[in-house]
């Protein structure tokens, strides 16, 4: 759905003389940037708090709300826009002054063109390079070729040619797989074999969020749209700019929610709530399921244009029991991974037990059979994983393996929910400081949260 054409940036000029913004008005549309001018302080933020900019340039010396009452005016804004004073000679002391309060530079009059340029320029770059640090350690420890993606079974090196030949497209992509299998890594696989590999890799839950809010976390919003809508906030299409959106479970959402998505496929452009301005995007984007989405449009429950928008290109993951030939180098794979992790020496696995793991049918795919040999390499004493490491030795090796299934998903949630609960208090409650401590995403934040029945009264002290 992405355009070759990235999406200008767009900046706001305050001044009360007409020929000044006049001025920039023609020096800024000439370099590409969408201009907006306004008169006065009070004009300027009043259009701040119901849109989106990513500059701001206002004159210092102003009739009402000048420009240095806008510049604290505008920290209370988020995201927010880098701002640059205009000043004449005698009031470069007072710009100065503006820059230690966050003002990011200052231009005096009368201007130079090749210095607006250059200053703007830096501005913006400072400013969407801040945009990038929240997703910048994903970028770097997302694997950008196919390593962490375990496979040589014909299935999967089917799937690696596949990759390779749809990554460099802007194609839109449907990956669907049974649940453990691996689609956000897949995802992730595409965008870091495409030309969009620097730009970020923003996924959302479409599953775990209600569709008031996916739609707020997609979109965006203005202050005031809604209760709760304090301030302006940018959508995960916005934050996806030049990159890969992943619209993970696409399967569980409303069809009202799907027909303004369509709109956004086929516009290349989204409305914020609240908002009766519409944002060009350019974002290349990635849908994932574990349902068999014709099913859906059979019965009605999903939009049968929607489905054949998605699905350009439909990437099917096999499960685990599809390729069995690589649960070898799968339990060797985690064996490393977590002794590693845990400063242990290298243990080794018998022929013998590595044959109940190829023949156990392995429902939770790969995330489960990861989940049973960290703990199997976490209980181990000796240097090789024995059966009754993996299984209770006291039961037939059926019901065994049910019940080393059934322990160690609950071992884990019961870990799991704890660890949430410690850092939503920690954050006092905000769950886009929780998710950082946690080092997820908000979306998958907000999956653990429902799935856990976690609610704000039962973590922060009464």
């Amino acid at each position: 759905m992405a355009t070759n054409k990235p999406v200008s940036d767009r900046i706001l000029v305050v001044d009360d003389e007409v020929n000044m913004r006049a001025l920039f008005k023609k020096i800024l549309s000439k370099e590409g940037y969408q201009v907006e001018t306004v008169s006065s302080g009070d004009e300027a933020f009043k259009l701040l708090e119901k849109d989106r900019f990513d500059l701001v340039i206002s004159d210092l010396k102003m009739p009402g709300m000048d420009g240095f009452e806008l510049l604290k005016k505008v920290k209370e804004i988020s995201p927010q826009p880098p701002f640059i004073l205009l000043t004449a000679y005698g009031t470069v002391d007072s710009a100065v002054a503006a820059m230690k309060q966050g003002a990011f530079d200052y231009l005096t009059k009368p201007l130079n063109n090749d210095e607006v340029r250059m200053v703007i320029r830096k501005a913006l770059d400072l400013y969407h390079l801040t945009q990038e640090v929240e997703q910048l350690r994903e970028r770097v420890e997302a694997d950008k070729d196919f390593k962490e993606i375990i496979g040589r079974a014909p299935k999967m090196r089917s799937l690696f040619r596949l990759i390779k030949m749809v990554s460099y497209s802007n194609t839109t992509i449907l990956i669907n797989g049974e649940s453990g299998t691996g689609k956000e890594l897949i995802a992730r696989a595409i965008h870091y074999n495409s030309p969009r590999k620097d730009r970020p890799f923003v996924t959302v839950d479409c599953g775990a969020l209600p569709e008031t809010l996916l739609e707020s976390e997609l979109f965006g919003h203005v202050k005031g749209s809604f209760t709760g809508a304090i301030n302006n906030k940018k959508g995960l299409f916005e934050e996806a700019s030049g990159g890969t959106l992943l619209l993970d479970e696409i399967g569980d959402t409303t069809l009202a929610f799907q027909s303004k998505l369509l709109r956004v496929l086929q516009e290349n452009e989204i409305r914020p709530v609240g908002s009766n301005k519409n944002i060009k995007v350019d974002a290349r984007v990635v849908a994932a399921t574990n349902k068999d989405l014709r099913e859906l449009v059979k019965k009605k429950v999903f939009r049968e244009d929607l489905y054949y928008r998605l699905a350009v290109v439909p990437v099917m993951i096999p499960s685990l029991k599809e390729r069995k030939e690589d649960i070898p180098l799968l339990v060797d794979h985690f064996i490393k991974k977590y002794c590693e992790q845990n400063h242990l020496s290298l243990k080794q696995i018998s022929p013998q037990v590595m044959k109940i793991m190829i023949d156990y049918p392995w429902h939770g795919n790969v995330r489960e059979l990861e989940n049973v040999i960290e703990r199997a390499v976490l209980i181990s004493q000796g240097p090789e994983i024995k059966l009754d490491t993996l299984f209770n030795d006291q039961a037939p090796e059926e019901e065994a393996l049910h019940s080393l299934q059934e322990t160690t998903h609950v071992a884990v949630q019961m870990v799991e929910r704890e660890e949430i609960a410690v850092a939503m208090k920690k954050a006092n409650g905000n769950r886009t400081q929780a998710a950082r401590l946690l080092g997820i995403s908000r979306a998958t934040l907000y999956n653990k949260i429902r799935r856990y029945g976690l609610t704000l009264d039962s973590v922060l002290p009464g």
